[in-house]
């Protein structure tokens, strides 16, 4: 399993690996960084199934040159990041913090001296706590225009080196877990209530679009949470409510963007105002998504607080989160968008893993499996005609996984929480391998 054999994949597709900065970065109150609404989530019992929080997380900011090591040594192409806008912007706005964006000055300088290709994402769920505070966060407009004025300040210092750029990660995600569930920060109940913070965020992404192709800024796109939505059961009603969350969870997404308008259904409940959809859909260099499994929907019994269940899909194995391994559903995703947006620019996977909470030493087989099957289902969907340019594997380490703190591991790095000692795994290795080989055929 060391290559993909007979692979097709094009000439210049990237390989890469995926961090997010409050999960791995540490120092959360050092050198001028304000807090975030996940620090102040955090904090709240309850929260998070191990009581932790990213306070430490696997310490890159301190350890940055070793993990530029680890990253020369897996032979990536890419490196997909994210910026603390709080690190940069302490209170969201206003004075910038030279100190903040001086550290991402040196990550981005780094990978380009291993010969990595930086991707930055603007925005991975931490937002300052100063905007929630002030105005809600993402329930306010202000908190759009505050994320494109942050965008003009990132695109000033690094527009000149950073190869790809993704103003917002998963807007979905932030929408929904984050506002409408509440098991993400800022742990708001909203159900349907939540989606104006939608609608902002996809305006954000726009306004960040503007000030990075204002600033001279390379290849800039997205990475949007996507799944395959199976119903329950042959029954009417799982069959109605599986295309209602297909069609919140894919398109109300992805349509403002690629076709500058929302799904006619859940329309009204967008707060969209003159200018907005033309901002949101301004041209891209490619649409990046982050896949992992496919979910079922069933309707909720009567009175329920939401609508939608997601049952357990049976018949397929597991990662030790519980998510079903299902490499078929990439394919069958990225089928499904190039029919829905025949024009899309080239797709990007920004994001895909698996959790198997394996120690030093233990086989790591199953996240090599993983890992081979999804990317032949990529290769796949290239030999069917879909251009797709990249893949980036979640995660270069372990870190600290959001309301799951240190529970789940996805790293082909092994983190060891107490000494923060670093160790490659076997897919780390394999992935290595299979960078390699693709190399050696350009």
């Amino acid at each position: 399993m060391s290559e993909l054999p007979g692979m097709s994949l094009p000439t210049g597709f990237r390989f890469g690996a995926s961090t997010a900065a409050y999960q791995i970065e540490g120092a959360a109150a050092e050198d001028g960084r304000g807090p975030s609404v996940w620090d102040t989530f955090c904090a709240e019992p309850g929260r998070i199934v191990d009581r932790s929080s990213g306070d430490v997380a696997c310490d890159h900011y301190h350890r940055l040159d070793e993990d530029l090591e680890l990253m020369a040594r897996l032979g990536l192409d890419a490196y997909r990041f994210s910026i603390s806008w709080s690190r940069v912007l302490p209170t969201g706005q206003g004075e910038v913090n030279r100190r903040g964006l001086d550290f991402y000055d040196r990550l981005v300088d780094g990978l380009l001296e291993h010969d990595i290709a930086p991707m930055a994402t603007l925005f991975h769920w931490d937002t300052p706590q100063v905007l929630q505070d002030a105005h809600g966060g993402w329930l306010s407009r202000k908190t759009a225009q505050r994320f494109g004025e942050y965008a003009a300040v990132v695109a000033d210092r690094l527009a000149d080196r950073v190869a790809h750029w993704c103003p917002v990660n998963e807007p979905n995600v932030v929408t929904v877990f984050g506002h409408a569930l509440g098991v993400h920060a800022p742990g708001q109940q909203l159900v349907f209530d939540a989606l104006p913070a939608g609608h902002h965020l996809l305006l954000g992404h726009g306004l960040a679009v503007q000030a990075l192709r204002a600033a001279g800024a390379g290849s800039i796109g997205t990475a949007t949470n996507h799944m395959p939505v199976w119903p329950a059961t042959a029954s009417e009603e799982d069959q109605v409510t599986a295309g209602l969350l297909d069609t919140l969870w894919n398109h109300s997404f992805a349509d403002p963007v690629l076709l500058g308008r929302y799904p006619k259904d859940l329309a009204p409940l967008f707060p969209v105002q003159d200018g907005d959809l033309e901002v949101i859909s301004a041209p891209l260099d490619f649409y990046g998504l982050n896949y992992y499994n496919p979910t079922a929907a069933a309707a909720a019994p009567e009175g329920s607080a939401n609508p939608i269940e997601q049952p357990p899909i049976p018949g397929y194995p597991t990662t030790d989160f519980g998510w079903p391994v299902v490499p078929d559903g990439l394919h069958d995703l990225l089928t499904a968008l190039h029919q829905r947006y025949p024009d899309h620019p080239p797709f990007v996977i920004t994001e895909n893993g698996a959790s198997y909470n394996t120690s030093p030493g233990d086989d790591d087989a199953d996240r090599i499996a993983y890992l081979d099957l999804h990317l032949r289902q990529v290769e796949r969907a290239v030999t069917d005609g879909i251009d797709v340019a990249g893949y980036y594997c979640w995660s270069l380490m372990d870190n600290f996984e959001w309301a799951e703190g240190y529970t789940q591991r996805f790293g082909l790095v092994h983190v060891d929480y107490d000494t923060l000692a670093r160790t490659p795994r076997e897919s780390f290795d394999w992935y290595s391998s299979v960078i390699a080989a693709h190399k050696s055929r350009r």
